[in-house]
């Protein structure tokens, strides 16, 4: 090194990323599982098991490309990769187990025709579990891909419609789920449909009227409850598994009458109104920018549990005109109020509230400044101790979805609206901006995705609800509370009525 120059490293000819690794071995899995499904007990040449095998991995790449392209950030998601690929295995084993035992039954019967007993396979579960779990746009692509592998393994493209048709009326048919039984719902419809196709099918193949469509439609007809009932008990296992928030469980968890939302009640009441208020706000917002509603208003229910630890410590649960932060300095007053973040954590992971809840706890002040705090503290402080920004602000994440970002306006543009004396449309809209408008500038919405026009929508239902809440009352003849004397006799006409 003479020169001084350092020598170049020789570079790998051969440079393999370890996620592009990963994907391939999960698409060699998949291929494998599906390939073997979908030629198991059949004896063909190993032509036609190398054809099945590269025709199941061009429709998995098909299947990996469109959600990528609709779904960018799932490619690094293997959670959900993994979630699909076992939908569609675990989808053709179930069909492939009841067809053997249909298969069997059948022949032990001989009373009809093995054939006719496939409109009973219930292969519309996966697209309805995928339309719950993840979205019915994955449902759509998935239900498509389930047809062609399923015309694939019976070697007949009728029943591939059959399975595009069923499967699509289940995906529909829970796309707006609330509550658990609206999947025997979705099941019903199924039946229907599946009766209605496998008749036209059977017209198709001139079997209409015949002494075999008793079978065929008793068969269809199953279709629908056998998928409602594995669906109802597979339901919950993946939502366990994979730690998925469906909207079932956020309306469970809208329920409040639950422990933690009593304890919220009895020991922060004034957190717990506010916390109501919030999730109206946040909701009907979500619901204007095109996220979910539901996950706004649960996200908001629980954004602020932490303040159950410490409540006298928040201004909004003083009753007594005694404020405790007078007795103690900015700093540990801003100490205590940081904490119920980390607080609200740790409950809803002690009482097992989904990850998306958490991390909407967690971001919900993002890396906001406690301005009230940071002045009082540049007021008294001694010139000795530095004062900075960063000793107040909260620890983050910034908000990382556009809900966690309603979430965040809506907590601090309630709060806010607290203080306003002149509570008219004019006040409430100037307040409104003005505080939005800081998250903006403070960089508190720069992960979340929101357009301009989001805001300016959020902007508005925020105005619109807030002015409707603090609207104008008559006052009541008899109970005007202006002289002491609180227990004026009413008048004849409040009597009356």
């Amino acid at each position: 090194m003479k020169n001084g120059k350092i020598p170049d490293q020789k570079k790998p000819f051969y440079h393999f990323d370890r996620n592009i690794l990963l994907k391939i071995l999960l698409l060699v899995i998949f291929t494998a599982v599906l390939s073997i499904s979908l030629v198991w007990g059949q004896t063909i040449p190993i032509e036609r098991i190398a054809g099945a095998s590269l025709l199941t991995a061009l429709l998995l790449l098909i299947l990996y490309k469109d959600f990528i392209r609709y779904r960018p950030q799932i490619k690094n998601d293997y959670k959900i990769l993994i979630l699909i690929g076992t939908l569609l295995s675990g989808n053709l084993i179930m069909g492939r187990f009841f067809f053997f035992v249909l298969d069997g039954f059948s022949n032990f019967s001989g009373k009809f025709d093995p054939s006719l007993t496939v409109y009973a396979l219930p292969l519309a579960m996966g697209s309805m579990l995928a339309a719950l779990l993840i979205d019915i746009h994955t449902a759509i692509v998935f239900t498509v891909i389930t047809s062609l592998l399923g015309g694939l393994w019976l070697n007949d493209p009728l029943y591939s419609i059959f399975i595009f048709s069923t499967g699509l009326t289940g995906a529909f048919g829970v796309i707006r789920c609330k509550k658990r039984s609206a999947i025997w719902r979705g099941g019903f419809y199924i039946s229907l449909l599946s009766v209605s196709t496998a008749l036209v099918i059977s017209l198709f193949k001139k079997q209409l009227f015949t002494i075999d469509i008793l079978t065929v439609a008793g068969s269809a007809f199953a279709n629908g409850i056998i998928v409602t009932i594995l669906v109802s008990a597979l339901l919950p296992l993946f939502e366990y598994l994979f730690k998925i928030t469906t909207d079932i469980k956020l309306l469970e968890l809208l329920d409040l009458n639950q422990p933690l939302m009593r304890e919220f009640l009895v020991e922060a009441p004034g957190t717990y109104h506010h916390s109501i208020i919030v999730g109206s706000l946040a909701e009907a917002a979500a619901e204007a920018v095109g996220v979910n509603p539901l996950l706004a208003r649960v996200s908001s229910y629980y954004h602020d549990i932490g303040k159950v630890k410490m409540p006298d410590y928040f201004i909004e649960n003083q009753i007594a005109s005694v404020n405790r932060h007078e007795k103690i300095t900015p700093r540990m007053s801003s100490l205590i109020l940081l904490s119920h973040v980390k607080e609200g954590v740790e409950l809803a992971k002690k009482h097992k509230l989904p990850q998306a809840v958490i991390d909407i706890i967690q971001q919900h002040h993002g890396t906001s400044v406690q301005t009230f705090f940071y002045q009082k503290a540049k007021e008294h402080h001694d010139n000795l101790t530095p004062i900075t920004e960063e000793d107040f602000r909260y620890p983050g994440p910034k908000p990382q979805t556009r809900v966690a970002a309603l979430v965040l306006m809506a907590d601090a543009v309630e709060a806010a609206s607290r203080v306003l004396s002149d509570t008219s449309p004019a006040r409430v809209s100037l307040l409104v901006e003005k505080i939005i408008n800081h998250c903006f500038i403070d960089g508190q919405l720069d992960n979340c995705e929101l357009s301009f026009k989001d805001i300016r929508e959020i902007k508005t239902h925020f105005v619109y609800l807030l002015s409707s809440m603090y609207h104008k009352r008559i006052n009541y003849p008899g109970f005007e509370l202006e002289n002491e004397n609180t227990h004026k006799r009413p008048s004849k006409a409040q009597i009356l009525k």
